[in-house]
């Protein structure tokens, strides 16, 4: 049977369990195509994250 391969954020493991990660979509002004831009942000932060 094959080993299931887990993704793993490395640092301090008491950080992580107050970490949200926020995809939001956003508009190139130069091209006008849209991005992903992904981040790690700490749960009390994530409405500002958006409001950005």
């Amino acid at each position: 049977m094959a080993k299931k391969a887990v993704a793993t954020f490395s640092g301090d493991k008491s950080q992580l369990k107050n970490v949200v990660k926020c995809i939001k979509m956003v508009k190139s002004e130069r091209t006008g195509a849209y991005a992903f831009q992904e981040e790690l942000v700490p749960t009390d932060e994530v409405a500002d994250y958006f409001k950005k």
